[in-house]
C-alpha cells in the first residue's frame, strides 16, 4: 500500500473547486439510522470490524457499516459524495489531501474530541490542524527507515551499525557498507577493478523517485526545507536541497550501489519487488510496507534507522485521521464513534494486531511487542519519531501537483536533467498548481 503516490488530482483539484455552492444541506450516512465508516484498507478491514463491535457494546443504540473502497477509487467517490452532500459520516483522511477538504469547509471540527492533543503523535495533530482547530482524531502514524535483507548482510560479512552517517560528497559511514553489500556476479565490488555495474548479483541500496521515503528525507537531513511553511509553497530547489537530491542521484549514476532508475522509478517501479526477491540489501520504507513484504520475504528481516545527515537524522512521518463529515446527517453519532476512536481501547486493538502504530503514544508498545513476536525490532521506528521529523507537504493542492513532481524528479534521477534544473521546474510546476 502506498497512501501517498497514486491521488485522484484531477478530481481533487476540479471538482472541490465548486464545493461550497454545490453543498446545500448534507445527507451524510446510509440514511436508515445507521454510520457510514469509510476506508481504503481491506488489510485493516478486520481489526476495524474489532473496533466497530467495541463501539457498538457500548453503544447499543448505533450501528457501524464499514464502507470499503480501493485506494483508486476512494477519493473520486469521496469528492463526488461531497460536492452531492451525501459523504460517510466518518471517513479516513491522509495528510496530501487535507488542505482541499478542510479548506472547503467539509471536515467537522473534533478539537472537543480530543481532549489533550499532546498524548498523540505531534506530526499527525501538526498535520490535522488547520486555523489552530483539530479536524481530524489522530488514528495512526509510519515513519520512514531502514529494512534490511539479515541474509545478504551475512553473506557479505558485515552487520548493521548502530548509526549510520552520510554526506553529498559521499563521507560518511553509510555508502563505504552500501559498497560491500553491493557485488556483481563475479564477486567485484563497486570502486573495485573490473566491477561490472551491468551484472549485479545484489545491490546494497534501493535510490528511486519516491518522494515520501526518499528525496524528502535527504533534504531535510542536509538542513533543507520542503515547503515555506504549512499551506504555503513548495521550496525544495535551494542549495541544500539540490546537494541532498543530487546525493540520491550518485548512489545510481556515480557511485553504483543502486539499481538504474529505468527499473524503478515510475512506471515501472520495481524497487520493492527486487528487495522482497533479496536483490537489495538495504530499502528504506515506511513501516506500513512490512505486512506486505514480510510474508512474501524468503529471508530474515531487520529494521534500521535512517542515517545521519549533516543536519542530523530527519525522517518523514505520515499519519491517517478519522475525519467527521460536517453535514453529517447524525453529527452526535458520528462525534461519538470519532470520540471512541481516539480512546485507548479502540487504537490499542489495531497495535496489538499488527496493524498501525497507533497514535496514542503511550501505545506505541503494541505494534513494537507484535512485530517482536514476528521477529522483527520495529523499534528504531519509535526512537526515530522521537528525533527530528518533518510532514508531508501541507499544501492546497498537492494531489494536482504531485504528477508534475514525479515527472520531474523522474528525469533527474534518470540522469536527463540536473538536480539544479530538476528541482527548480519541479518547484515552479508544483507552485502553479498550488491555490
Amino acid at each position: 500500500m502506498n497512501r501517498t503516490t497514486r491521488l485522484c488530482a484531477a478530481v481533487l483539484s476540479g471538482a472541490l473547486l465548486g464545493l461550497s455552492a454545490a453543498c446545500g444541506g448534507g445527507t451524510g450516512g446510509s440514511g436508515d439510522g445507521e454510520l457510514v465508516y469509510r476506508t481504503w484498507d481491506e488489510q485493516q478491514k478486520k481489526g476495524l470490524e474489532k473496533v466497530m463491535a467495541a463501539f457498538e457494546k457500548k453503544n447499543p443504540g448505533i450501528k457501524v457499516k464499514i464502507e470499503l473502497l480501493p485506494w483508486d477509487q476512494y477519493w473520486t467517490k469521496l469528492t463526488a459524495d461531497v460536492v452531492a452532500g451525501t459523504a460517510p459520516d466518518v471517513f479516513w483522511m491522509s495528510v496530501p489531501q487535507f488542505p482541499e477538504f478542510v479548506t472547503k469547509g467539509v471536515l467537522a471540527d473534533v478539537s472537543d474530541v480530543v481532549k489533550d492533543p499532546s498524548q498523540y503523535n505531534k506530526n499527525v495533530v501538526q498535520s490535522y490542524t488547520y486555523k489552530g482547530k483539530l479536524y481530524g482524531v489522530p488514528k495512526d502514524w509510519g515513519a520512514v527507515g531502514l529494512l534490511y535483507n539479515k541474509d545478504l548482510f551475512k553473506k557479505a560479512g558485515v552487520e548493521m551499525p548502530e548509526k549510520l552517517t552520510w554526506a553529498p560528497d559521499g563521507s560518511g559511514t553509510f555508502l563505504p557498507l552500501l559498497r560491500k553489500l553491493t557485488v556483481d556476479e563475479s564477486g567485484k565490488h563497486p570502486g573495485e577493478s573490473g566491477f561490472n555495474a551491468k551484472q549485479v548479483k545484489n545491490w546494497g541500496f534501493a535510490s528511486w523517485n519516491h518522494y515520501q521515503t526518499q528525496w524528502m528525507n535527504w533534504m531535510v537531513s542536509n538542513g533543507g526545507k520542503i515547503t515555506d511553511k504549512p499551506f504555503g509553497k513548495f521550496a525544495f530547489n535551494g542549495p541544500k536541497e539540490v546537494e541532498a537530491l543530487k546525493w540520491g542521484v550518485d548512489l545510481i549514476n556515480k557511485w553504483k550501489v543502486s539499481p538504474p532508475a529505468a527499473q524503478t522509478n515510475p512506471p515501472s517501479a520495481q524497487a520493492t519487488e527486487m528487495f522482497q526477491r533479496g536483490q537489495v540489501a538495504i530499502f528504506p520504507a515506511n513501516n506500513a510496507l512490512l505486512p506486505f513484504v514480510q510474508p512474501e520475504a524468503n529471508f530474515k528481516i531487520g529494521a534500521a534507522a535512517m542515517p545521519e545527515g549533516p543536519a542530523g537524522r530527519a525522517v518523514n512521518i505520515n499519519g491517517l485521521s478519522e475525519a467527521v463529515y460536517a453535514k453529517s446527517k447524525h453529527p452526535e453519532e458520528a462525534k461519538k464513534l470519532a470520540r471512541f476512536l481516539a480512546t485507548p481501547a479502540a487504537q490499542k486493538i489495531m497495535g496489538e494486531d499488527g496493524y498501525v502504530f497507533p497514535a496514542l503514544t503511550s501505545l506505541n508498545h503494541t505494534y513494537v511487542d507484535y512485530w517482536k513476536k514476528k521477529g522483527i525490532d520495529v523499534q528504531p521506528y519509535v526512537e526515530e519519531s522521537e528525533g527530528k521529523t518533518f510532514n508531508l507537504p501541507i499544501v492546497s493542492g498537492f494531489s494536482a501537483a504531485e504528477k508534475g513532481l514525479n515527472q520531474n524528479m523522474n528525469s533527474v534521477y534518470l540522469g536527463r536533467t540536473s538536480p539544479q534544473d530538476g528541482a527548480d521546474k519541479a518547484v515552479q510546476d508544483g507552485n502553479a498548481k498550488l491555490k
